[in-house]
């Protein structure tokens, strides 16, 4: 069992966003879903019989969308890291923040050649956005 899940506080739409995401990732599915009871609603100030909590799954890890009300928003502090072969830099229609990371990176930056890892590291640290080419150069000695 997975003792650690990230917990996604949305305004009202985390169901939508939690079918969203299990429709894009593979090995993905939406698990039990609360709703609002009187007394809950009323403290938090939801309509009763409204989604409270959908938990899924994204390619067997285990998520919590919340929807607890606009107290709080998504800022770029948090994102969830997908390992892909192409990159691209995605902040999704629900606020939330993805860094698509090239699988390669890790590998790069993890040479038993220190020299060839740290001009990887300050090649990229200096990127907005990862440029797979431009850590391929640095870690070719370009």
């Amino acid at each position: 069992m997975q003792k650690i899940s990230l917990c996604l506080w949305f305004d009202i739409q985390g169901e939508e966003a939690a079918r969203f995401y299990t429709s894009v990732f593979k090995n993905s599915k939406i698990g039990r879903v609360t709703r609002y009871d009187e007394a809950a609603a009323k403290a938090a100030g939801r309509p009763q019989g409204s989604v409270m909590t959908v938990d899924f799954e994204l390619d067997g890890q285990r998520y919590m969308a919340l929807n607890g009300g606009p107290l709080f928003k998504f800022t770029e502090a948090i994102s969830l890291v997908v390992n892909c072969e192409t990159q691209k830099e995605v902040k999704d229609r629900f606020g939330v923040s993805w860094q698509i990371v090239p699988t390669i990176l890790p590998e790069m930056l993890q040479d038993k050649d220190p020299e060839k890892a740290k001009r990887v590291m300050a090649a990229m640290l200096k990127m907005k956005k990862i440029d797979i080419d431009g850590l391929k150069q640095a870690y070719g000695g370009r």
